[in-house]
């Protein structure tokens, strides 16, 4: 675990202020051969130094090596809460509440190599959820690398651009920004597209966030709205109506409810403690996912009985999507995930 520093790229200032304190002080000329060198050595530096560049030494995340040396960003607060972000998928694996309390679910059995998703934490399904679109499965944001893009101790930026590869299969040029930001017992992401095609981009995503439970038979999900429409995915999207507000997991979910309202909650009886979530109005889905033993028994990725410890609430555009990104448009969603 490191702080990062950035170097100095351009020091010809500093050699004009040295002329007021030293008697000898370098020539113009030497500066400026200085700054030419300083330069081509910072365009030829390994990624770990442009990355080092990228962010400014008063306001710079910790940088920490994962398993299988994946880079991760290391968010503290002052109130005594942290998350880690890896850049590959941007997944936000950890967050901790002030107390030290973890939060999110991540599998003994995660999968730290690229392009495989790490199962927990929060992957993000880009710029598809499911199969409601015409690429892989959630998209491809969770199986990339991300660049750092800026950050300080509580906050960082992440960024993705798409490869020559990507283009095959997603022919649109845009930028994908990921802002992760750790308060006192709350987290929030912002997704940033910008489309930077001559054509509209079809958009859909979710934040699949896997909770932390103490046993699933111990929590109900509220959704805020009785009666609400749901597609479920346990019989081939049929369509249904929930009756009442809530969701009590007494077997396999898998449901993208539709027209919900800004506020979900996860209450988890047992632990005596309440996750909200907020969502802004480009995230009208929520989706509600636990696999249930059998069907959690087949993944290479989780371990035996795991499944009893986590809940999926996804907000989404999944079911009411796509949206269509116009050409030089910036479309933005947020949630903000609260403890108490």
């Amino acid at each position: 675990m490191q702080q990062l520093q950035a170097p100095l790229l351009y020091p010809v200032a500093a050699c004009k202020h040295q002329r007021n304190f030293s008697l000898t002080q370098p020539s113009r000329r030497s500066c400026l051969f200085k700054a030419r060198s300083d330069r081509r050595q910072a365009q030829h530096a390994s990624p770990r130094s442009r990355l080092h560049a990228r962010v400014t030494a008063a306001a710079a995340p910790q940088l920490a090596e994962g398993p299988n040396g994946l880079q991760k960003v290391l968010l503290k607060n002052s109130s005594g809460g942290s998350a880690e972000v890896f850049l590959h998928g941007a997944s936000v694996t950890s967050w901790k509440s002030d107390k030290g309390e973890e939060l999110f679910f991540l599998t003994k059995k995660a999968i730290y190599a690229p392009p495989k998703p790490i199962r927990g934490g929060i992957p993000l399904c880009f710029p598809q959820f499911g199969p409601f679109g015409n690429i892989q499965n959630h998209g491809f944001a969770r199986n990339s690398v991300f660049e750092l893009s800026s950050g300080s101790e509580d906050s960082v930026t992440l960024s993705l651009t798409p490869t020559t590869d990507l283009h095959r299969t997603f022919p649109h040029d845009f930028q994908l920004l990921v802002t992760v930001k750790l308060e006192s017992n709350s987290l929030t992401q912002t997704l940033e597209v910008e489309n930077r095609s001559s054509e509209p981009m079809p958009l859909g995503v979710a934040f699949h966030t896997y909770f932390a439970v103490s046993d699933v038979d111990s929590v109900h999900v509220d959704l805020g709205s009785p009666g609400l429409t749901f597609l479920d995915g346990t019989q081939g999207k049929a369509q249904k109506k929930l009756d009442g507000s809530t969701v009590k997991l007494q077997e396999e979910w898998d449901a993208i409810f539709t027209g919900t309202g800004d506020t979900l909650k996860l209450v988890d009886e047992k632990a005596g403690r309440t996750i909200t979530i907020k969502k802004d109005k480009n995230l009208p889905d929520a989706v509600v996912w636990n696999p249930w033993e059998e069907k959690a028994n087949g993944f290479a990725d989780m371990a035996e009985g795991e499944w009893r410890t986590f809940v999926c609430l996804e907000p989404a555009l999944a079911a009411s999507g796509p949206t269509q990104v116009q050409p030089g448009q910036t479309w933005t969603c947020t949630q903000v995930l609260s403890v108490s």
